[in-house]
């Protein structure tokens, strides 16, 4: 898993540069779009595959993994997709702790013939299930099928992933994947201490908000060269945190965006950098919920063939000429307050034929980035940048 959290951190950031122009406010799950395009680069060959990789940025991972299998009768692909299996049963596991599942599934056009090979590969590393609906007679219910199974697997909170008309009688695969986190801070604020105090949106906006406090020890860094704080605040059970990039200036969060790679946050937020400080938090109660069409996006990251019917290379699934993806759509809700946080995800893909110091006051009344993380693979399982609550 060492060579993953690179490649999940590089594609988070990647993505991020592509959505930030569009809206001030920004959530969604990395991990869940990882997962869906990773269930469709399964099926992919050629080109197709490629620029599924690249987008996925595996290529360096593959290449990484490539040299530690060189001596055993692995494929490299099977190191991609062995990897996706680790994390997703990690992702599973059960918790007294905290609520996290990240459920996968396929819904098949029953008319539609699929190798063997790739519906026992999707079981096999995605543990996705695959069922058979009537798009071509009936879609508009394996439209409601598909969304009602992603609201139970959410608790309620994706409803109508799939908007009405966005499934079609060619469509002939969706692939899913659910994304649902619920945990309590290890310190929780307490409700009496919140208070309405001013966000500043720029240096001559503000509005009021619910801002929550606590003083409290939190692994903390001080980035000198970015002017930028991280905090992390852990959830019950500390296997997972949020991590808050928050800038010194009000109009710092453009500076620390543009400055941001991956190696430099896993560099930050390693454990050697980060030390546990006493501090004085106070963070905004806030609730966000984003939806996303990702297929522009993803092209320019250079997914390109995929959406194309001429240049679609999806042999790996069917010896049926024609496939394309035609939706990838992602949903995502997240509520932070003092109890603790709960943030749902939800990918679908459509396949149609055609220096520290001793004390520190972190408040986080202006624009900062968030990131909820699974500590032990290092993976992000959602990322966001809140600029207005």
């Amino acid at each position: 898993m060492h060579l993953f959290p690179e490649a999940t951190t590089r594609f988070t950031l990647e993505l991020f540069r592509q959505l930030r122009e569009s809206k001030d406010n920004i959530f969604y799950s990395p991990t869940s779009i990882m997962t869906a395009l990773a269930m469709l680069q399964l099926g992919a060959k050629g080109n197709t595959k490629q620029q599924i990789e690249k987008v996925l940025q595996l290529n360096e991972t593959t290449k990484k993994t490539a040299k530690l299998a060189a001596d055993s009768h692995v494929s490299d692909e099977e190191n991609v997709h062995e990897q996706f299996h680790k994390l997703m049963t990690q992702l599973n596991k059960s918790n007294d702790a905290y609520d996290l599942k990240a459920p996968n599934r396929i819904y098949a056009a029953n008319s539609f013939q699929f190798l063997q090979t790739y519906l026992e590969d999707i079981k096999k590393y995605y543990q996705a299930n695959m069922e058979s609906l009537d798009f071509v007679h009936d879609t508009e219910e394996s439209q409601k099928k598909i969304n009602s199974w992603m609201e139970r697997q959410t608790n309620g909170k994706i409803k109508g992933l799939f908007p009405a008309g966005s499934l079609s009688s060619s469509t002939i695969l969706v692939l899913v994947n659910a994304m649902y986190f619920k945990g309590q801070w290890n310190h929780k604020f307490d409700e009496k201490n919140t208070t309405e105090e001013k966000f500043w949106l720029n240096e001559n906006t503000s509005k009021s908000v619910p801002m929550m406090k606590q003083r409290n020890e939190f692994n903390f860094i001080f980035l000198e060269d970015v002017q930028a704080k991280i905090v992390e605040l852990p959830y019950i059970g500390k296997e997972l945190s949020m991590l808050i990039l928050l800038p010194v200036e009000i109009d710092g969060l453009k500076k620390l965006e543009e400055q941001l790679t991956a190696d430099k946050f896993l560099e930050w937020t390693s454990p050697e950098n980060m030390h546990m400080i006493e501090m004085y938090l106070s963070l905004p109660r806030f609730k966000l919920e984003e939806k996303y069409d990702l297929p522009g996006p993803l092209e320019h990251m250079g997914m390109v063939d995929a959406f194309n019917p001429q240049k679609a290379d999806f042999s790996g699934m069917s010896s049926t000429q024609g496939l394309m993806v035609s939706k990838v759509l992602h949903k995502s809700f997240v509520e932070v307050n003092e109890e603790g946080t709960e943030a749902a995800a939800a990918t679908g893909v459509a396949v149609n034929k055609l220096s520290a110091q001793m004390s520190e006051d972190v408040n986080c009344n202006h624009p900062f980035l968030f990131i909820i993380r699974h500590n032990r693979t290092k993976s992000i399982l959602f990322f966001g940048k809140m600029s207005s609550p």
